[in-house]
C-alpha cells in the first residue's frame, strides 16, 4: 500500500488538485448550474447550493480520495479492499464493476458532446458557426453518424494524452489546460458585462427571491448540482487518490478541488446569463444553451467569431480534462485486474468508447443514455461507494488515511458528518434522482 503505483504519482499537491478539478469542471458547470441558479430563486440558491458543495467536497471527496491512496490501486481493488475487511473480497471486486462500468458509460456519451463542441470550435474559425442559422446548424452536427470524425478527435486526445503521459502526462496536461480555462472564461466574462442589459441577467442570477428558500425543489436540485458537479462518481476521484503522495491532506485538496469546481460555475453563469439576458433571449439549460443559444448571441457580438472560439476552446479543455479522469478510472482497473499493458488499456477503453459512442451520436439517443446512466448507474454508484468507505470498510479504518499528511487529525464530527448525514444524503440523491427524472 505504501509502494508507488506502477503508473507514477502526481508530484505535487496543486497538480493532483488541478488533475481533480478538470476532472469535476465540465458540461454541467458551464449548461446547467447558471440555469439552475436563475431558475430556482438567483443569489437564494446559492445558499443550500454552497452547504452542500461543503459536505459532499469535504466528505464525498475525501472518502474516494482516501480509499484510493489507502488501497493502492483504483476502482476495482478499491472496492476488493473496503469489502476484503469483512471477508467478503469477491463481493467487493463484482460491487466495483459497477461505477467502473459507469465512468464508462460516461465516457461514451460525453465524447460525443466533446466531439460536438470539436467541430463547432471549427466552425466558429471557419466563420460557419455564425453565418449559418444555430438551431440547423445543431440538428446536422447532432444526427446519427454525423460527428464521427470530430468524435474521433475527441477520443484520440484523451487516448494519446494518457498512453503517452500516466500520471505526469495528466498533471502536466491539467497544469496547462485548467488555468487557461478559467483565464478565458474570466476574459468572455468580462466582454460580456459590457453588452447592453447585462445588469439583468446579474439580477436573474444574483438577486435573492428568498421565498425560493421554502420550496422543496430548491433545494433538492441544488443537492444534485452539488452532488454531480463534483464528479463523485464511486470511481474517477478514487484512481487520482491512487496517484496521491503520502504526505497530501486528503480534506485540504478536497476544500480546494471543490473550491475551484464553484468558481468555475460561477464563471460560467457569469458569461452566459447576463449575455442571454442581453439579447432577450429565454434562459434555457443543456445542449441548446452551448450549440443553439450562444452562437445566436455571439453572432450579435463585434468579433463574435473571436469570442466564439475562445468560448469553445475552453470548453474543449473542459471536456478533455473530465474524459481523461474517465478514460483513466477505467484503463487503471483493465491493467490491474488483467495485468494489460498501460497502452493497450488505455487503447482498448478508447476503442470502446468510440465504437459505443457511433451509435448514439444523434441528439435524442445521447439524450436517452446520458439519463440513464446519470440518474441511475453513477448515482447508486456514488452510494455504493459512500457506503462500502464509511460502513463496510469502517470510519475508524479509513480515518488514518485521511488524517495522514495533516499537522491535526480530523476531530469527532467528521465521522458523524459522513455517516450521519453525507451517507443519508447519497442515497437521498440517489432515490430523488429517478423520482424527479434527473437533478444533477
Amino acid at each position: 500500500m505504501d509502494q508507488e503505483h506502477r503508473n507514477g504519482g502526481f508530484r505535487t499537491n496543486i497538480g493532483f488538485v488541478l488533475a481533480c478539478v478538470g476532472s469535476a469542471v465540465g458540461m454541467g458547470n458551464i449548461w446547467m448550474f447558471p440555469y439552475r441558479v436563475g431558475q430556482y430563486g438567483g443569489a437564494a440558491f446559492l445558499i443550500p447550493y454552497f452547504i452542500f458543495v461543503a459536505i459532499f467536497g469535504l466528505v464525498g471527496l475525501s472518502a474516494e480520495f482516501a480509499i484510493g491512496r489507502r488501497a493502492g490501486t483504483g476502482t476495482l481493488g478499491a472496492y476488493q479492499y473496503c469489502w476484503q475487511s469483512r471477508n467478503k473480497g469477491r463481493v467487493g471486486t463484482v460491487l466495483g464493476w459497477i461505477p467502473l462500468l459507469g465512468s464508462l458509460g460516461i465516457a461514451i456519451g460525453y465524447s460525443v458532446i466533446v466531439g460536438w463542441v470539436i467541430r463547432s470550435f471549427a466552425d466558429s474559425l471557419s466563420g460557419e458557426l455564425l453565418t449559418a442559422d444555430a438551431t440547423e446548424h445543431f440538428a446536422l452536427l447532432s444526427a446519427d453518424f454525423s460527428s464521427v470524425p470530430w468524435h474521433l478527435i475527441a477520443v484520440a486526445a484523451a487516448v494519446l494524452l494518457l498512453m503517452f503521459g500516466a500520471t505526469r502526462g495528466i498533471e502536466k496536461v491539467n497544469k496547462i489546460l485548467m488555468p487557461v480555462f478559467f483565464i478565458l472564461f474570466a476574459l468572455i466574462a468580462i466582454r460580456v458585462a459590457f453588452l447592453p442589459n447585462a445588469i439583468e441577467g446579474y439580477q436573474f442570477l444574483f438577486v435573492p427571491r428568498w421565498e425560493f428558500l421554502w420550496k422543496p425543489e430548491t433545494w433538492i436540485m441544488a443537492m444534485g448540482q452539488a452532488f454531480f458537479s463534483l464528479s463523485i462518481t464511486g470511481s474517477g476521484m478514487i484512481v487520482y487518490g491512487t496517484y496521491l503522495k503520502k504526505d497530501a491532506d486528503i480534506p485540504r485538496a478536497s476544500v480546494r478541488t471543490a473550491v475551484f469546481d464553484t468558481i468555475a460555475g460561477m464563471l460560467s453563469a457569469l458569461v452566459i446569463m447576463p449575455a442571454v439576458f442581453s439579447f432577450g433571449i429565454e434562459p434555457s439549460s443543456g445542449p441548446p444553451l452551448i450549440f443553439i443559444t450562444l452562437p445566436n448571441i455571439f453572432r450579435q457580438i463585434p468579433f463574435g467569431n473571436v469570442f466564439a472560439a475562445l468560448f469553445f476552446v475552453s470548453v474543449i479543455f473542459a471536456g478533455v480534462t473530465s474524459l481523461i479522469n474517465m478514460f483513466e478510472a477505467v484503463s487503471e482497473s483493465l491493467q490491474v485486474k488483467f495485468e494489460l499493458p498501460r497502452k493497450a488499456a488505455v487503447l482498448l477503453c478508447g476503442v470502446v468508447a468510440f465504437a459505443a459512442g457511433l451509435f448514439i451520436e444523434a441528439e435524442p439517443k445521447l439524450g436517452t443514455w446520458m439519463d440513464w446512466i446519470s440518474i441511475y448507474i453513477v448515482p447508486f454508484s456514488a452510494l455504493l461507494g459512500a457506503v462500502s468507505i464509511y460502513y463496510i470498510l469502517g470510519y475508524k479504518k479509513i480515518k488514518p488515511e485521511l488524517d495522514c499528511g495533516r499537522k491535526k487529525p480530523l476531530g469527532r464530527w467528521f465521522g458523524i458528518l459522513a455517516k450521519y448525514i453525507y451517507v443519508p444524503l447519497a442515497f437521498i440523491v440517489f432515490v430523488l434522482g429517478i423520482v424527479y427524472g434527473g437533478i444533477g
